[in-house]
């Protein structure tokens, strides 16, 4: 009996195939889903280059902190600005802006609004940084846990 090959929709990220030689579904992204990975991309990097990259080329002394916090943040726009053209090898950027939002949310903000205390430069900080639910729509999260928490880890050594 002849073996027909059945096309199958065009999918991105299949580094990790079993042992019959076809990626599980989880380590597959199609075109929309890259393209919405790509929106992420696009709010995160235009709202920093809007915001900070001003602030980075028309600017008078810092002090370490200030100066420290632009630089990063417009590295960040730019790691961001190339996940349009690599969404899923720029993943960890966007893991990392989730993480660092989420964590400012509950470790400062929350506790000041539980308390009735999120006022001021704080509460605009706060209100800039619940943009962060955009990106968390846009990751992919069956794809994150299979590449990032159930995929096994790279070697600590070489084998001999």
């Amino acid at each position: 009996m002849k073996q027909v090959d059945v096309p199958r929709p065009k999918t991105f990220a299949e580094p990790d195939r079993s042992e019959s030689g076809v990626a599980p579904a989880a380590t597959r992204l199609t075109l929309w889903q890259l393209n919405l990975l790509r929106t992420g991309y696009f709010v995160m990097g235009a709202g920093l280059v809007v915001v900070k990259w001003p602030l980075l080329l028309g600017h008078g002394p810092w002090e370490l902190k200030d100066g420290t916090v632009e630089c990063l943040l417009v590295a960040m726009s730019l790691l961001a600005l190339l996940g349009l053209r690599y969404p899923i090898r720029m993943l960890p950027i966007l893991l990392f802006e989730v993480s660092w939002k989420l964590i400012w949310l509950s470790v400062v903000a929350l506790p000041l609004w539980s308390d009735d205390k999120l006022v001021g430069d704080t509460r605009a900080q706060a209100g800039t940084v619940l943009w962060v639910v955009i990106i968390i729509a846009v990751i992919p999260w069956r794809y994150v846990l299979a590449q990032y928490v159930l995929a096994p880890g790279d070697p600590l050594h070489r084998r001999r």
